[in-house]
Protein backbone atom coordinates (compact mmCIF):
# COMPACT_ATOMS: atom_id res chain seq x y z
CA UNK A 1 0.00 0.00 0.00
CA UNK A 2 1.03 2.96 -1.10
CA UNK A 3 1.32 4.88 2.74
CA UNK A 4 2.12 8.58 4.26
CA UNK A 5 5.23 9.50 5.47
CA UNK A 6 6.40 10.30 8.81
CA UNK A 7 9.61 12.10 10.65
CA UNK A 8 12.22 9.31 9.83
CA UNK A 9 11.17 9.03 6.27
CA UNK A 10 8.46 5.89 7.37
CA UNK A 11 4.80 7.00 6.86
CA UNK A 12 2.22 8.42 9.49
CA UNK A 13 -0.28 9.87 10.63
CA UNK A 14 -1.29 12.49 13.64
CA UNK A 15 1.02 9.65 15.73
CA UNK A 16 3.97 8.15 16.86
CA UNK A 17 7.05 9.27 15.03
CA UNK A 18 9.28 6.07 15.42
CA UNK A 19 9.45 3.71 12.74
CA UNK A 20 8.20 -0.23 12.90
CA UNK A 21 8.50 -2.43 9.37
CA UNK A 22 7.39 -1.94 5.83
CA UNK A 23 3.71 -0.91 6.77
CA UNK A 24 4.24 2.65 8.24
CA UNK A 25 0.80 3.80 8.77
CA UNK A 26 0.80 2.85 11.91
CA UNK A 27 4.66 3.72 13.64
CA UNK A 28 4.33 2.37 17.56
CA UNK A 29 6.87 2.42 20.23
CA UNK A 30 7.43 6.43 20.54
CA UNK A 31 8.69 7.71 23.55
CA UNK A 32 6.02 10.90 23.32
CA UNK A 33 3.35 7.72 23.06
CA UNK A 34 1.03 7.65 26.28
CA UNK A 35 1.89 3.91 27.76
CA UNK A 36 -2.06 2.81 28.25
CA UNK A 37 -2.45 3.79 24.72
CA UNK A 38 0.46 1.52 23.21
CA UNK A 39 -1.44 -1.25 23.02
CA UNK A 40 -4.57 -0.09 21.04
CA UNK A 41 -1.91 1.26 18.78
CA UNK A 42 -0.24 -1.94 18.41
CA UNK A 43 -2.83 -3.40 17.75
CA UNK A 44 -4.05 -1.01 14.50
CA UNK A 45 -0.90 -1.50 13.66
CA UNK A 46 -0.60 -5.13 12.94
CA UNK A 47 -3.78 -5.21 11.51
CA UNK A 48 -2.82 -2.75 8.85
CA UNK A 49 0.06 -4.39 8.73
CA UNK A 50 -0.92 -8.28 8.01
CA UNK A 51 -3.50 -6.57 5.81
CA UNK A 52 -0.89 -4.71 3.75
CA UNK A 53 1.00 -8.01 3.94
CA UNK A 54 -2.42 -9.89 2.07
CA UNK A 55 -2.28 -7.28 -0.24
CA UNK A 56 1.25 -6.86 -1.68
CA UNK A 57 3.78 -9.58 -0.34
CA UNK A 58 4.35 -13.07 -1.57
CA UNK A 59 3.45 -14.43 -4.95
CA UNK A 60 -0.05 -14.69 -4.28
CA UNK A 61 -2.55 -13.92 -8.01
CA UNK A 62 -4.84 -11.02 -7.50
CA UNK A 63 -7.92 -13.49 -7.10
CA UNK A 64 -6.03 -15.14 -4.09
CA UNK A 65 -5.25 -11.72 -2.71
CA UNK A 66 -8.53 -10.06 -3.02
CA UNK A 67 -10.23 -13.64 -1.64
CA UNK A 68 -7.89 -13.23 1.75
CA UNK A 69 -9.00 -9.84 2.26
CA UNK A 70 -12.59 -10.13 2.13
CA UNK A 71 -11.70 -12.82 4.61
CA UNK A 72 -9.91 -10.88 6.73
CA UNK A 73 -12.75 -8.03 6.31
CA UNK A 74 -15.33 -10.69 7.90
CA UNK A 75 -12.73 -11.25 10.30
CA UNK A 76 -12.53 -7.69 11.50
CA UNK A 77 -16.38 -7.76 12.16
CA UNK A 78 -16.65 -10.65 13.92
CA UNK A 79 -14.18 -9.44 15.93
CA UNK A 80 -15.81 -6.69 16.23
CA UNK A 81 -19.61 -7.93 17.03
CA UNK A 82 -17.77 -9.69 19.86
CA UNK A 83 -17.32 -13.42 18.44
CA UNK A 84 -14.44 -15.27 18.96
CA UNK A 85 -11.25 -14.25 16.57
CA UNK A 86 -10.94 -16.29 13.59
CA UNK A 87 -7.74 -19.08 14.24
CA UNK A 88 -6.23 -17.92 10.97
CA UNK A 89 -5.43 -14.37 12.68
CA UNK A 90 -6.42 -14.83 16.63
CA UNK A 91 -3.36 -13.30 16.92
CA UNK A 92 -4.31 -9.92 15.04
CA UNK A 93 -8.14 -10.06 16.12
CA UNK A 94 -7.52 -10.97 19.53
CA UNK A 95 -5.63 -7.90 20.41
CA UNK A 96 -7.84 -5.73 17.76
CA UNK A 97 -11.27 -6.72 19.61
CA UNK A 98 -9.72 -6.24 23.04
CA UNK A 99 -9.40 -2.42 22.11
CA UNK A 100 -12.44 -1.90 19.87
CA UNK A 101 -13.77 -3.07 22.95
CA UNK A 102 -12.41 -0.91 25.28
CA UNK A 103 -12.09 2.22 23.30
CA UNK A 104 -14.90 2.06 21.01
CA UNK A 105 -13.06 2.40 17.99
CA UNK A 106 -14.90 3.09 14.82
CA UNK A 107 -15.01 0.00 12.88
CA UNK A 108 -15.95 1.73 9.79
CA UNK A 109 -12.70 3.52 9.72
CA UNK A 110 -10.83 0.05 9.43
CA UNK A 111 -13.01 -0.74 6.67
CA UNK A 112 -11.75 2.42 4.52
CA UNK A 113 -8.08 0.93 5.41
CA UNK A 114 -9.50 -2.58 3.82
CA UNK A 115 -11.17 -0.99 0.93
CA UNK A 116 -8.21 1.10 0.06
CA UNK A 117 -5.56 -2.10 0.34
CA UNK A 118 -8.47 -3.84 -2.31
CA UNK A 119 -8.07 -1.12 -4.80
CA UNK A 120 -4.17 -1.34 -4.48
CA UNK A 121 -4.17 -4.93 -5.66
CA UNK A 122 -6.49 -4.16 -8.45
CA UNK A 123 -4.80 -0.94 -9.04
CA UNK A 124 -1.10 -3.06 -9.55
CA UNK A 125 -2.44 -6.14 -11.40
CA UNK A 126 -2.93 -3.25 -14.23
CA UNK A 127 -1.38 -0.52 -15.57
CA UNK A 128 -3.53 1.94 -13.24
CA UNK A 129 -4.00 5.87 -12.81
CA UNK A 130 -6.33 8.16 -11.80
CA UNK A 131 -8.55 9.95 -14.00
CA UNK A 132 -8.06 13.61 -11.78
CA UNK A 133 -7.39 15.08 -8.55
CA UNK A 134 -10.83 14.26 -7.20
CA UNK A 135 -10.12 10.46 -7.72
CA UNK A 136 -6.70 10.43 -6.14
CA UNK A 137 -8.40 11.98 -2.98
CA UNK A 138 -10.57 9.36 -2.70
CA UNK A 139 -8.17 6.70 -2.30
CA UNK A 140 -6.52 8.89 0.10
CA UNK A 141 -9.30 9.80 2.20
CA UNK A 142 -9.56 5.85 2.47
CA UNK A 143 -5.40 5.01 2.90
CA UNK A 144 -4.98 7.18 4.87
CA UNK A 145 -7.33 9.38 6.55
CA UNK A 146 -8.47 6.92 8.67
CA UNK A 147 -5.33 6.36 10.30
CA UNK A 148 -5.18 10.09 11.68
CA UNK A 149 -8.78 9.41 12.75
CA UNK A 150 -8.50 6.72 14.63
CA UNK A 151 -5.52 8.22 16.53
CA UNK A 152 -7.70 11.19 17.24
CA UNK A 153 -10.46 8.96 18.46
CA UNK A 154 -8.24 7.32 20.62
CA UNK A 155 -6.55 10.54 21.98
CA UNK A 156 -10.26 11.70 22.78
CA UNK A 157 -10.56 14.59 19.71
CA UNK A 158 -13.43 14.51 17.91
CA UNK A 159 -14.61 17.55 16.74
CA UNK A 160 -15.02 18.43 13.34
CA UNK A 161 -12.57 21.14 13.07
CA UNK A 162 -10.05 18.82 14.30
CA UNK A 163 -11.21 15.50 11.66
CA UNK A 164 -11.29 18.20 8.99
CA UNK A 165 -7.59 19.32 9.56
CA UNK A 166 -6.19 16.10 10.41
CA UNK A 167 -7.52 14.77 6.81
CA UNK A 168 -5.75 17.24 5.33
CA UNK A 169 -2.39 16.43 6.88
CA UNK A 170 -2.98 12.58 5.96
CA UNK A 171 -3.98 13.32 2.88
CA UNK A 172 -0.82 15.72 2.54
CA UNK A 173 1.66 13.04 3.73
CA UNK A 174 0.09 10.34 1.29
CA UNK A 175 0.63 12.97 -1.60
CA UNK A 176 4.21 13.70 -0.25
CA UNK A 177 4.78 10.05 -0.46
CA UNK A 178 3.67 9.40 -4.00
CA UNK A 179 6.08 12.60 -5.43
CA UNK A 180 8.61 11.26 -3.48
CA UNK A 181 8.56 7.60 -4.76
CA UNK A 182 8.25 8.73 -8.71
CA UNK A 183 11.44 7.01 -9.94
CA UNK A 184 10.00 4.19 -8.25
CA UNK A 185 6.63 3.91 -8.93
CA UNK A 186 6.33 4.95 -13.07
CA UNK A 187 8.55 2.02 -13.85
CA UNK A 188 6.34 -0.34 -11.97
CA UNK A 189 3.35 1.26 -14.07
CA UNK A 190 2.03 2.93 -10.90
CA UNK A 191 0.69 6.25 -12.02
CA UNK A 192 -0.25 8.62 -9.39
CA UNK A 193 0.25 11.51 -11.88
CA UNK A 194 -3.21 12.11 -12.69
CA UNK A 195 -4.43 11.86 -16.60
CA UNK A 196 -6.41 15.78 -15.56
CA UNK A 197 -3.06 16.96 -14.60
CA UNK A 198 -0.78 14.92 -17.35
CA UNK A 199 -3.03 16.73 -19.87
CA UNK A 200 -3.20 19.77 -18.23
CA UNK A 201 0.71 20.14 -18.59
CA UNK A 202 1.28 18.33 -22.30
CA UNK A 203 2.56 15.21 -20.21
CA UNK A 204 2.28 11.95 -21.94
CA UNK A 205 2.91 8.77 -19.77
CA UNK A 206 5.71 7.90 -21.92
CA UNK A 207 7.42 11.27 -21.18
CA UNK A 208 7.34 10.40 -17.57
CA UNK A 209 9.66 7.50 -18.10
CA UNK A 210 12.59 9.12 -20.90
CA UNK A 211 15.80 9.28 -19.06
CA UNK A 212 15.99 12.95 -19.28
CA UNK A 213 12.96 15.45 -17.76
CA UNK A 214 11.58 17.67 -20.02
CA UNK A 215 10.12 20.97 -19.35
CA UNK A 216 6.87 20.30 -18.77
CA UNK A 217 7.31 17.20 -17.02
CA UNK A 218 9.37 18.77 -14.34
CA UNK A 219 6.62 21.39 -14.16
CA UNK A 220 4.07 19.05 -13.48
CA UNK A 221 5.99 17.69 -10.59
CA UNK A 222 6.03 20.97 -8.92
CA UNK A 223 2.98 21.54 -9.35
CA UNK A 224 1.81 18.62 -7.75
CA UNK A 225 4.31 19.33 -4.81
CA UNK A 226 2.33 22.55 -4.38
CA UNK A 227 -0.86 20.67 -3.89
CA UNK A 228 0.46 18.45 -1.40
CA UNK A 229 2.22 21.70 0.34
CA UNK A 230 -1.44 23.62 0.23
CA UNK A 231 -3.12 20.58 1.90
CA UNK A 232 -0.60 20.29 4.57
CA UNK A 233 -0.57 24.02 5.74
CA UNK A 234 -4.12 24.04 5.82
CA UNK A 235 -3.73 21.18 8.19
CA UNK A 236 -1.08 22.10 10.85
CA UNK A 237 -3.09 23.95 12.82
CA UNK A 238 -3.90 21.32 14.20
CA UNK A 239 -0.89 20.74 16.13
CA UNK A 240 -2.31 23.48 18.81
CA UNK A 241 -5.54 21.96 19.08
CA UNK A 242 -4.23 18.40 20.11
CA UNK A 243 -2.91 18.16 23.73
CA UNK A 244 0.24 17.50 25.33
CA UNK A 245 2.59 14.89 23.87
CA UNK A 246 -0.01 14.22 20.85
CA UNK A 247 0.75 17.71 19.70
CA UNK A 248 4.47 17.72 19.64
CA UNK A 249 4.19 14.12 17.65
CA UNK A 250 1.99 15.69 15.49
CA UNK A 251 4.09 18.61 15.22
CA UNK A 252 7.05 16.25 14.18
CA UNK A 253 4.96 14.30 11.93
CA UNK A 254 3.94 17.47 9.79
CA UNK A 255 8.13 18.65 9.87
CA UNK A 256 9.25 15.18 8.68
CA UNK A 257 6.55 15.40 5.95
CA UNK A 258 7.52 19.00 4.48
CA UNK A 259 11.27 17.92 5.09
CA UNK A 260 10.56 15.28 2.08
CA UNK A 261 8.67 17.64 0.31
CA UNK A 262 11.65 20.50 0.14
CA UNK A 263 13.66 17.63 -0.77
CA UNK A 264 11.45 17.24 -3.51
CA UNK A 265 11.30 20.72 -4.34
CA UNK A 266 14.90 20.84 -4.55
CA UNK A 267 15.30 18.70 -6.96
CA UNK A 268 12.68 20.49 -9.25
CA UNK A 269 11.39 17.89 -11.14
CA UNK A 270 14.31 15.85 -11.01
CA UNK A 271 12.25 13.10 -8.53
CA UNK A 272 11.22 11.51 -11.73
CA UNK A 273 14.29 9.86 -11.82
CA UNK A 274 16.14 9.68 -8.14
CA UNK A 275 14.28 9.77 -4.88
CA UNK A 276 14.82 11.98 -2.49
CA UNK A 277 15.27 10.84 1.25
CA UNK A 278 15.37 11.79 4.72
CA UNK A 279 17.70 10.74 7.58
CA UNK A 280 19.01 11.53 10.67
CA UNK A 281 20.96 14.46 9.48
CA UNK A 282 17.61 16.23 8.90
CA UNK A 283 16.41 15.57 12.05
CA UNK A 284 17.84 19.11 13.83
CA UNK A 285 16.07 20.75 11.40
CA UNK A 286 12.50 19.33 11.77
CA UNK A 287 13.30 19.82 15.57
CA UNK A 288 13.84 23.43 15.32
CA UNK A 289 10.85 23.87 13.18
CA UNK A 290 8.59 21.79 15.29
CA UNK A 291 9.39 24.13 17.93
CA UNK A 292 8.95 27.38 16.23
CA UNK A 293 5.22 26.21 14.93
CA UNK A 294 3.31 28.78 15.61
CA UNK A 295 -0.37 29.20 16.52
CA UNK A 296 -2.44 30.56 13.44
Amino acid sequence: MKSTTSVTATKAAPSQAAPVTHYENFPVASILCPPALRPPIAALYHFARTADDLADEGDATTAQRLADLAAYRQALHAAAAGDAPDPRWAHIFGPLQHAIQQHQLPVALMDDLLSAFAQDVDFNARTASYADREQLLDYCRRSANPVGRLLLHLYGVQDATSLQRSDAICSALQLINFWQDLSVDLPRGRHYLTDADCARFGVQRSDLLQPQTTVACRALVMDCAAWARQLMQQGAPLVHQLPGRAGWELRLVVQGGLRILEKVEALQGESLLQRPTVGKADLPRMLWKALRMSPP
